[in-house]
Formats: C-alpha cells, sequence, structure tokens
C-alpha cells in the first residue's frame, strides 16, 4: 500500500510542472482553464497520500506521538484539499453526469470520514478516531485503485469512458468495502482483548 501510495503521489506531483501534456488527454483545455482547484486537489492528494501509511505505524504513535499529531495535521490539511479541489472540478469533469457525481460522492465521503477523525481525536476517542482514519485514508486510496481501475480496463480491452465512469466509483466504494472490514475485524479484536 505504502508502495502504491508513493508512486501515485510521485506521478501526481508532477501536475506542478504545469506541462499540459502530463494532463489526462481529454481534460486538458478544463485542466488549463481550472489551474487553481486541479493544483489544489492534487497538491492535497499528493499530502495525503504520502502521509497517511505513517500514521498507521504502531511504533510511530506510541514512541513519536508529536511526530504522530504533525504527520496527522499534514493529512488533515492534505485530504481537506483534495476533497475540495475535487468539489471544484466537479462541474468541469468527464463524462458527466456518471464520473462527476462518482467523484462528487468521493470528495463528499472524504470530507466528511476525515472530519469525523478530526472531531473525534479532539474528543479523545481514540478508537472512534482511528475506525474514521482507516475510512479516510481508504477514499485518499482511491487516487491509486482509479489508476490501476483504468490500467485494468484498458489491459482488458475496455472502452476508455466506460472505465473511466465505473472507475468513479467502483475505486471507491471497493476501497470503502475493504474498509469497513478492517474496522469491523480491530472492533473484533479489542473486544476479545477485553
Amino acid at each position: 500500500m505504502t508502495f502504491l501510495a508513493t508512486v501515485t503521489a510521485v506521478v501526481a506531483a508532477r501536475y506542478f510542472t504545469l506541462d499540459r501534456a502530463l494532463f489526462l488527454a481529454q481534460q486538458r483545455a478544463v485542466y488549463a482553464a481550472n489551474l487553481v482547484p486541479l493544483l489544489f486537489h492534487v497538491g492535497g492528494g499528493v499530502l495525503a497520500l504520502a502521509t497517511g501509511p505513517w500514521q498507521f505505524v504502531p511504533g510511530v504513535r506510541t514512541r513519536y506521538p508529536a511526530v504522530h499529531r504533525t504527520v496527522g495535521r499534514i493529512y488533515l490539511l492534505g485530504a481537506l484539499a483534495a476533497g475540495t479541489g475535487g468539489l471544484l472540478l466537479v462541474p468541469k469533469g468527464l463524462y458527466w453526469p456518471v464520473a462527476p457525481l462518482g467523484f462528487a460522492a468521493l470528495a463528499t465521503a472524504l470530507l466528511v470520514t476525515t472530519g469525523k477523525a478530526f472531531t473525534a481525536i479532539r474528543r479523545r476517542a481514540v478508537a472512534a478516531h482511528q475506525r474514521w482514519m482507516v475510512r479516510s485514508y481508504a477514499l485518499i486510496f482511491a487516487a491509486v485503485t482509479f489508476r490501476l481501475w483504468l490500467a485494468a480496463g484498458s489491459g482488458a480491452g475496455l472502452p476508455f469512458d466506460l472505465a473511466y465512469m465505473s472507475g468513479a466509483w467502483l475505486s471507491w466504494t471497493i476501497n470503502l468495502l475493504v474498509a469497513q472490514r478492517l474496522v469491523a475485524r480491530l472492533g473484533s479484536r479489542r473486544r476479545t482483548a477485553r
């Protein structure tokens, strides 16, 4: 997960060169005309993708709580920027209405889960915070899953528009289902340990 997240973050960070040849071919004109929300979305996503996995390392949380809090704040800002930038791009989305609505749902779910994780830790509800962070990162990880879905669709001969539209929904719903399974497993372990 960490490797795929890091590679995706590095590849996405190339958008900051503003080289239009790197933009999705079908969206070059739209991206060029909407650079601020695009870079907000990409920059936030890069930060959250790259920092998120380190928040799940138990040794960092227990031995270096100040580092965990600092990286958590960076993740929080990244996730909020990614979600907000994503929502700002929705009206200009490709293959309206299917893909843009999928990405709007993803951005909304990301903002909600990240907000719930933040409010949980402010209340010192650590277990709830961890559950919401698993969900939040699963949604950020949709950046990876979406690209893998597009590559798999291309390899299987699926037309790009169908791969893109289905990926806009499946990339995050599948991740969220996996996250829910992990959250349930964590909860049963805690109950067993008592």
